[in-house]
Order: C-alpha cells, then sequence, then structure tokens
C-alpha cells in the first residue's frame, strides 16, 4: 500500500470506531475543504502533547495531531497510517483482553 492509501484505511478504521458526531466530524476533517482547520488543529495537538504530564492534557493528543497534518504533507502518510492502524489493533486486543479477564 501507498502512503495516502495507508493514511484512507487508518481514516476509516477509526471513524468506523467512532461515535456518529465525532465520526463525521473527522471524515469532514479528512475531506480537502478541512484543510484551514485541520493544519492549526493538528500543530495544536501536537503542542498540547508537550505537555503530556499535566492532568487534563496527555500525550494521546500526539497521534491525533499527526494524523491532522500527515493529510497534508505526504512524507508523513505512510508512517502516520502504519502507525494509527497499529495503536488500533493493539486497542482491540485490548479490549478482547479485558473483556475475557472480566469472565
Amino acid at each position: 500500500m501507498n502512503g495516502r492509501e495507508t493514511l484512507d484505511l487508518a481514516y476509516s478504521q477509526l471513524e468506523a470506531l467512532l461515535p456518529r458526531r465525532a465520526a463525521r466530524c473527522l471524515a469532514w476533517l479528512h475531506s480537502p475543504r478541512g484543510v484551514w482547520v485541520r493544519i492549526p488543529a493538528g500543530l495544536l495537538c501536537i503542542a498540547a502533547a508537550v505537555f503530556w504530564f499535566l492532568p487534563v492534557i496527555g500525550i494521546e493528543w500526539l497521534p491525533i495531531g499527526l494524523l491532522l497534518l500527515a493529510e497534508d504533507l505526504p512524507f508523513l502518510r505512510k508512517p502516520v497510517g502504519r502507525f494509527i492502524l497499529f495503536l488500533l489493533k493493539q486497542g482491540r486486543r485490548l479490549q478482547v483482553w479485558w473483556r475475557a479477564r472480566q469472565h
């Protein structure tokens, strides 16, 4: 898969996981119309990740910011797409483990 396909797959899997309203927002950000919001939001998310030690802001903002910026920076598409797919896979594994532990 090339970078665009990897990133599109990451977006589609992430949208499938999110609630409907959040998925629509992510789809809009993924579209070409969202470029004016996507770039500043991506930079703000990455800047927020620097303050991961604060109680409200966490390191989870880093992949979100990278995902938003990867749409407009071709060299980031493939690594960020693979990273998001990896995080989603690990999240699914954690869910399965947690459910098995509960029973």
